[in-house]
Order: C-alpha cells, then structure tokens, then sequence
C-alpha cells in the first residue's frame, strides 16, 4: 500500500515498530489479538489495528503539501480535514481557515473567495451543490480534494447500482458531513433515504411490506430522502451503502435484515434475491473493519480497563468506544493531557456530549491492565503521549524507549 509524507511529530517510533513487526508476521492481516507491553506495575494493551488509515492519511499529505507550495497565498478549508483537534489546528497554525463548521454552518462569507484562493475538500468529501457553488467561485476543486478514496468508492457504488435500477438506503449520521456529501452523490443518480440505526430500518421496512401507510413516511423520514422520492414506487429496488465510518457490523445487520425483507415480501428464492436487492458488500472501508476487528480481538485480553484516543467528534472513534464500553469501563480522551493525574480523568461521554472528571479510574490492585486503541485520524504520536503519562504514574520514564528496541 502507498506510503505517505505526514509531519514526522504525528509519528512515534515505538508505534511505528510494533505496526511494522505485527506486519511481518501476520501479513494477511487474520491475527486480531491485541500487543501485550510489560512494564510491570502496568501492562498495556495495545489493538492490532489503528490510528490513521489510508484517506486520513492521504488528506493530511495534500494539506500539508498545499501549505508548502503556495507561500503567499490564502488557503482554506471547506470544513475540518478530518476529526482530529491536533491536525485541525496544526493547519490554522500555519495560516489555514475554515469556510464552514462540521455542520455546514458558514464561518466565512462564501462572497470573500476568489479564484486566486486556494479551497482544500475535506476527507469526508463535499456535496455536488458545494462544488458547483466552489466552481462559480474560480475554485479549482479537483486540484484540492482530498476526499477519501474509500469514501468515493461508495459514491461510485451508488451510481453503479442506480443505472441498474436500484434506489439507495444510506446507513449513516444523517448530520455527518460523510453522509451529507454520499445522500448527495447518490441523490443524484438514483432515489435515496437515509437511516441512523436498526430500529429506524425496521420502521422503513414497514413502508416496503405495506405495514404503515404512504404518506407517513414524508413525515418519520423528513429531511433524510431525495427530492421526489415515491415510497410506493422507490423502495421496490434496493441496495443499502454506509457511512464508512459507522459500525461495520450494524451497516451489514441493516443490508442483511432488508434483504430478508425483500425475500419474504416478494416471495424470492436465493437465485431471483438481486431482482429486489443489491449487494452492495464491497462498500465497507477496510480500516473501519480492521480497527472495529482489532477491538473485539483487544477485548478478549483481562483488562480492568479501556482508554480510547481520538477526537470528540470522530464517527469511527466513538464506535470504538461504543465496542469497548460493552465490557469494561472505557474513557474516550483526545489528549495525554486529560490524563490529570493517577487519581483524575477528564473524559468524553459521547452520549451527552459533555466532558466529565471521573476519580478512580485507575484501580489500586497491581498489575493494572489497560487496553489501547485510537480513531483513524489519530495520529500515534497522541497515543504513544498517552501511554507515556499512564506509566509515568507508576515511576516508569524510560519504558518507552526499551520497549521499542523489543520490537526492532
């Protein structure tokens, strides 16, 4: 797989060694258990698989590019890069604003772009109406777009199946920017309605059997299907495509339960199933199933805790917790420094939306256990400060450093 040219301070060695060993000696990617890191007192866990993958990646390598090569000029972003606190404000440092909030709300007045600025597309991707809208401006669009290849691959998907006569069940955060510009894509091609989660599926799937009536669907779905959108009409046909930062195992129940539907409705037997369903499988993002993967193998291992690292408004992230709190007690974090002290957390609870101080959290029986993992667009070096603080607590200030030459 391509390698990318990232700020070396988003690296850190020890991580860096231990991906590259786990590599090696499991290339197939089939071993999801978690690295076992000794240090006595604390053992930590790390998963198999995280941090940044392939688009995140990307992205930042063209942001960062831009900056460099365009001394002089101004340069902005349609919204954040990717959902990471670090590297958004790592690129206002160096001069980068913002156009708009991760809600689409303008920051700056569209009016003051000209065509000699220089507009990046996030990783999430943008709607067709932005780009147009960019267009008009003189914004080149192609040249600074730094969409997720994997993100695109949906979109492609979509139009794919749309020319065969399929709408589009989009599983997704209906506010997410990801899910904004994929309806978009789709919207375009082919009638599309979008669904949060499995109870709201099983309620669309009452409009496929006749179960609930027509004209309550404009109301339960408002906002969330395409323009002239028939529900007598349009959800004859379907394929279901993700967000792909959702739970890969939800989007799959979602596709699995509506295609059962599709079955028993018109009365299919396996070989007429695709008259009525697509399968739209190879749409899952390989880093969203290798991380979620990774968590259920990290799981395994005895811990008397979780630590996830990421940002507050991470899609990817924030299931990873979701994971995680099933089984133990889990604090969601974006930086060492909500580490306060061996006593003190300061966490997010991404249910509330709030931040909370919790005491406690660190047990006083030795070993303490604790499991590791991080969104896709969390760079290591974040994780590595954060395993650096935790056993800084127990007198360690140089396990790091001897860990890593285990690794090489």
């Amino acid at each position: 797989m391509k390698t990318f040219n990232v700020p070396v301070t988003y690296r850190s060695p020890l991580i860096s060694a231990i991906k590259a060993k786990r590599k090696q000696q499991d290339k197939l990617k089939k071993d999801f258990t978690p690295t076992k890191l000794d240090f006595g007192p604390v053992q930590i866990y790390l998963a198999r698989h995280f941090g940044f993958c392939y688009g995140v990646e990307n992205a930042i390598e063209i942001a960062f590019r831009t900056v460099e090569e365009n001394p002089g000029k101004r340069i902005f972003l349609l919204s954040e890069m990717i959902h990471n606190p670090q590297v958004n404000r790592d690129l206002l440092d160096k001069g980068v604003r913002f156009l708009q909030d991760t809600l689409g709300k303008p920051l700056i007045p569209f009016e003051e772009i000209t065509g000699d600025d220089i507009v990046l597309i996030p990783a999430f991707g943008t709607t067709l109406a932005m780009e147009e809208k960019l267009r008009q401006l003189g914004i080149r669009t192609e040249k600074y777009n730094t969409t997720c290849p994997f993100v695109e691959k949906v979109w492609n998907r979509s139009e794919q199946i749309a020319k065969k006569s399929y709408s589009v069940v989009l599983h997704g955060k209906p506010e997410h920017e990801e899910t904004r510009a994929t309806f978009s894509h789709s919207a375009a091609n082919t009638p599309t309605v979008v669904v949060y989660n499995m109870k709201e599926t099983v309620q669309l799937a009452k409009y496929i059997t006749g179960e609930k009536a027509p004209a309550d669907f404009y109301v339960e779905f408002s906002g969330r299907y395409s323009k002239g959108f028939d529900v007598q009409k349009d959800l004859q046909r379907i394929g279901v495509v993700n967000q792909t930062t959702m739970l890969a195992s939800d989007t799959q129940a979602i596709a699995d339960y509506l295609k059962q539907v599709m079955v028993t409705t018109f009365n299919l037997d396996a070989e007429h199933v695709h008259e009525r369903f697509a399968d739209t499988r190879d749409t899952l993002c390989y880093a969203t199933n290798d991380n979620q993967s990774a968590v259920y193998g990290l799981l395994e291992a005895d811990a008397d805790l979780a630590i996830v690292v990421g940002g507050y408004n991470s899609s990817n992230t924030s299931h990873l917790v979701e994971l995680c709190e099933e089984k133990l007690p889990t604090y969601y974090i974006d930086a060492a420094d909500k580490l306060i002290s061996a006593s003190e957390i300061l966490h997010h609870n991404f249910h509330t939306k709030q931040e909370l101080l919790t005491g406690g959290y660190l047990p006083a029986h030795k070993p303490v256990k604790i499991l590791i993992t991080s969104g896709a667009s969390c760079p290591d070096a974040v994780v590595e400060e954060v395993m650096r603080k935790l056993i800084s607590f127990y007198g360690i200030t140089s396990g790091l450093e001897e860990m890593k030459a285990c690794f090489q």
